[in-house]
C-alpha cells in the first residue's frame, strides 16, 4: 500500500507540473495572439471558426462570440472570395496557398482586399484537421512596401551621390600629381616622334637618291653622311619607347576613369598591393616633397571586390595622413601589409599629432571632421568605412604609444 501511495503522490506531482506548464503555454500563446497585428483565423476543415485574435475582431467589428462557431466564408464580401477560400482549405493538405487576395467585409460595412496565407492543421497521421489563416489588408501592405521601396531607393541615390562627391573631391586634390604623371610618358612619346620625324626626312632624301640612279660611290657616301645605318638601328627602340609611353598614358587614363566613374558594384579579383602602390604614387605626386611614404608590401595580396572603391579608401587614408603630418619637420607615413589567419592586414602609421580622445568614437560618423572649414567634408572616413564593410572587412583607428595614429584595414583574403 505504501508503494502504491507513493506512486500516486508522484503522479499527482507530475500532473501538477504538467498542468502548470500547460497553463504557461496557453498564456504564452494568448499573449502572442493578442500582440499580433496581422489578422488570424483558426478554423476546422468545414470552415467553422474555432479561434480568432484581437486584430480580426477590430477589423470586422464583430465580437469574439459572434466569430467563433460561424463560417469563415461569412467574413467575405463576395461569393467568389468565399468559394475560393473554401476551395483552398479543401486542397490545403497537398497545395498550400500564400498571398491570396480576397475581399473581406470591414467593420463599417465596406469591403477591402486582404492578402491571406493558408497553413494546414494536420493530425499525427497527416489527416487534414483544418487551417490557420493569417492576413493583412492589401492597401496597408502596398503603402508600407511603397514607402519602404521609396526610402530604399532614396538611400541608394544619396549614397551614390555622397560616394561620387567624395571621389571627385579626392580626384581634385590629385590633379597636380596626375598631371605630372601624364606629362612624363607624353613627353617621352613626343620626343621619340620628333626624332622619328627627323629620321623620316633623311630616309626620304636617301631613297630619292637611290631612285634617281646616283652612282654607287656617291650613294655610299650619302648613306654615311645621313647616318642611315644608325637610323635603322635606332628606329626599333624609338618605336618601342613611343608605344610604351602611349600604353602608360592609356593605363593612367584608364585608372582615372575607373576611379572617377560612378560605382558599378564591381566584384572582380585584384591585387591589393598594386592598388596601394598606385595610390601612394598618385598622392605623393600631389603633396609637398617633404611628405615621405615608406611601404612594406608583399608582391601579391588577392582580394575580391571593386578596385576603384578600394583605391578611393587607400587614397583617402594617405591624404589624411599627409594632412595630419603637415606641421611635422619630417612627415612620415609607413604602410605595411601582411596575411594573418586568412585575412589581409594593412596598417597606415603616421608620425602626426594623433587623434583626440573625444574624436576616436566619432571618427567614422558621417559629416564629423576635425579639419577646418573648407578643408574636409567629414565624409571620407565614413564612406571608406562603408566600402570596407561591403567588402567583408573592417576599418579601425587608434593612437600609437610613440605618437601618431594608426588606421588598420582588415580584409578577407581571396583564395588564389
Amino acid at each position: 500500500m505504501d508503494e502504491v501511495y507513493n506512486e500516486l503522490l508522484q503522479h499527482e506531482v507530475e500532473l501538477e507540473q504538467k498542468n502548470e506548464a500547460l497553463e504557461e503555454s496557453q498564456q504564452f500563446i494568448f499573449s502572442v495572439l493578442t500582440s499580433m497585428s496581422d489578422l488570424l483565423v483558426v478554423c476546422d476543415k468545414h470552415c467553422v471558426i474555432e479561434e480568432v485574435n484581437q486584430a480580426l475582431i477590430n477589423f470586422t467589428g464583430k465580437s469574439e462570440c459572434e466569430l467563433r462557431g460561424s463560417k469563415f466564408t461569412s467574413l467575405f464580401s463576395d461569393p467568389e472570395s468565399a468559394a475560393a477560400a473554401k476551395c483552398v482549405i479543401a486542397r490545403l493538405a497537398s497545395e498550400p496557398a500564400n498571398d491570396l487576395e480576397l475581399q473581406f467585409c470591414t467593420y463599417d460595412g465596406g469591403s477591402t482586399p486582404v492578402a491571406l496565407n493558408f497553413t494546414a492543421r494536420l493530425s499525427g497521421s497527416g489527416r487534414l484537421l483544418g487551417a490557420v489563416i493569417t492576413g493583412r489588408p492589401v492597401g496597408e501592405l502596398r503603402r508600407a512596401y511603397h514607402a519602404l521601396r521609396e526610402a530604399h531607393d532614396q538611400l541608394k541615390r544619396t549614397q551614390q551621390q555622397l560616394l561620387q562627391s567624395e571621389k571627385m573631391a579626392s580626384l581634385g586634390r590629385l590633379v597636380a600629381g596626375v598631371a605630372h604623371e601624364l606629362n612624363n610618358p607624353i613627353s617621352f612619346v613626343l620626343g621619340n616622334v620628333h626624332a622619328m620625324t627627323r629620321y623620316t626626312t633623311r630616309i626620304k632624301q636617301y631613297l630619292d637618291a637611290v631612285h634617281a640612279g646616283i652612282p654607287r660611290e656617291t650613294l655610299l657616301k650619302l648613306r654615311e653622311d645621313l647616318r642611315i645605318d644608325h637610323i635603322l638601328i635606332d628606329l626599333a627602340p624609338l618605336l618601342e619607347g613611343a608605344i610604351e609611353g602611349a600604353e602608360r598614358t592609356r593605363d593612367i587614363v584608364d585608372g582615372l576613369k575607373r576611379f572617377s566613374a560612378t560605382d558599378r558594384n564591381e566584384n572582380v579579383k585584384f591585387n591589393l598591393s598594386e592598388i596601394i602602390e598606385r595610390s601612394v604614387h598618385w598622392v605623393t605626386r600631389a603633396t609637398p616633397p617633404k611628405f615621405h611614404v615608406e611601404t612594406d608590401l608583399p608582391n601579391f595580396l588577392p582580394v575580391i571586390g571593386s578596385p576603384g572603391q578600394m583605391q578611393q579608401v587607400i587614397i583617402n587614408l594617405i591624404q589624411n595622413a599627409a594632412d595630419a603630418t603637415d606641421h611635422q619637420t619630417e612627415p612620415l607615413l609607413q604602410v605595411s601589409a601582411r596575411e594573418e589567419n586568412g585575412d589581409i592586414i594593412v596598417q597606415f602609421r603616421d608620425n602626426g599629432a594623433g587623434i583626440a580622445e573625444e574624436a576616436l568614437d566619432k571618427l567614422f560618423d558621417p559629416f564629423y571632421t576635425t579639419k577646418p572649414v573648407g578643408k574636409g567634408t567629414g565624409l571620407g572616413l565614413s564612406i571608406s568605412y562603408g566600402i570596407i564593410e561591403r567588402h567583408g572587412g573592417k576599418l579601425s583607428a587608434k593612437n600609437l604609444a610613440q605618437g601618431g595614429a594608426e588606421f588598420m584595414l582588415r580584409l578577407p583574403r581571396t583564395p588564389i
